[in-house]
């Protein structure tokens, strides 16, 4: 079989101007989903050219999951003094959560910066420094390829969250257990959605593609069961859309969901349940595992046409 060869282009022969060609191309939808996979963040809600005071960011924009806000500054050259500063300056006045340092090469003293950074900072900042490239194969066309060169260390900012915390009690420490377990089971069969990060808290959120509505996966241990449903926070118009399209819904997904408006409450839930979940039992966990991240991605399929 006859094999071509990566070859690696300039990015400045890909993307000649920063603000016009880069930032431009970065912002699209699928642009910016290929960013995000690679952090492992859904990213939302993209503006350009925000202003900072007289400056100006190139992209802001926010983790559809967490609601943080996310500033990325472009730099198609090597790292300089300049930009650490003003990323700092930028984050610091929109107040933004996470912070993302695109550029074509990294010194070894940046690299330093942003690791010193996320190691003493809480678990509210993260930083990431990331090299863009662009590779083709014979007269292809160019490939961007991203590459992490640092990014925050969640379990050590877990650690010293929960250091300062009281002490977790017994149920805690199983959930904390299950999710560590399912980020495990993503990567086995290749990443298809980016990962929560583990935690205590009996839920696990997934997106979907919309600010509006998110997956969520509860674990009820007290009723031997897992939850995964449409969780929409605050908009009864999008659970009637749904619900307007319910048979086509049901049909399509081959099951039948619990429609619940809650008519008292803001939110509104579209669900399903899948039953043996025992936290003094992890015999059945991997087909847990499997049969949740099914669901997920059946709901995923499902409900994103209607929104």
């Amino acid at each position: 079989m006859e094999l071509g060869r990566l070859e690696e282009i300039d990015v400045r022969k890909v993307w000649g101007h920063e603000q016009y060609d880069f930032s431009r191309w970065l912002s699209s939808e699928e642009n910016i989903k290929l960013l995000g996979d690679t952090l492992n963040l859904s990213l939302t809600d993209i503006e350009t050219e925000k202003f900072v005071g007289s400056y100006r960011c190139d992209i802001i924009c926010k983790d559809e999951l967490t609601g943080k806000t996310v500033l990325i500054e472009n730099q198609l050259e090597s790292t300089n003094h300049d930009h650490l500063g003003k990323i700092i300056t930028y984050a610091s006045g929109l107040d933004a959560s996470v912070v993302v340092w695109i550029v074509a090469s990294v010194r070894d003293e940046h690299a330093s910066a942003i690791e010193w950074l996320n190691k003493n900072t809480t678990d509210d900042l993260s930083f990431f420094l990331v090299e863009v490239h662009a590779y083709k194969i014979g007269n292809s066309v160019p490939a961007p390829m991203f590459k992490i060169i640092e990014q925050p260390n969640d379990f050590s900012k877990q650690a010293k969250t929960m250091a300062k915390a009281p002490e977790i009690n017994e149920s805690q420490t199983k959930r904390l257990e299950f999710w560590n377990l399912f980020n495990d089971y993503i990567d086995k069969v290749g990443k298809p959605i980016n990962k929560h990060k583990a935690t205590t808290d009996h839920w696990y959120t997934v997106a979907i593609g919309s600010s509006q509505c998110h997956i969520s996966v509860d674990l009820v241990n007290r009723e031997h069961k897992i939850r995964v449903g449409i969780w929409i926070p605050d908009d009864k118009s999008l659970y009637d859309n749904f619900f307007a399209n319910k048979d086509v819904i049901e049909q399509t997904a081959g099951l039948h969901f619990n429609w619940d408006r809650l008519d008292s409450k803001k939110a509104s839930l579209v669900c399903t349940y899948i039953k043996g979940l025992d936290f003094n039992n992890q015999a059945n966990y991997n087909e847990l595992m499997k049969e949740t991240l099914d669901k997920v991605l059946l709901l995923k399929r499902v409900f994103t046409p209607y929104l």
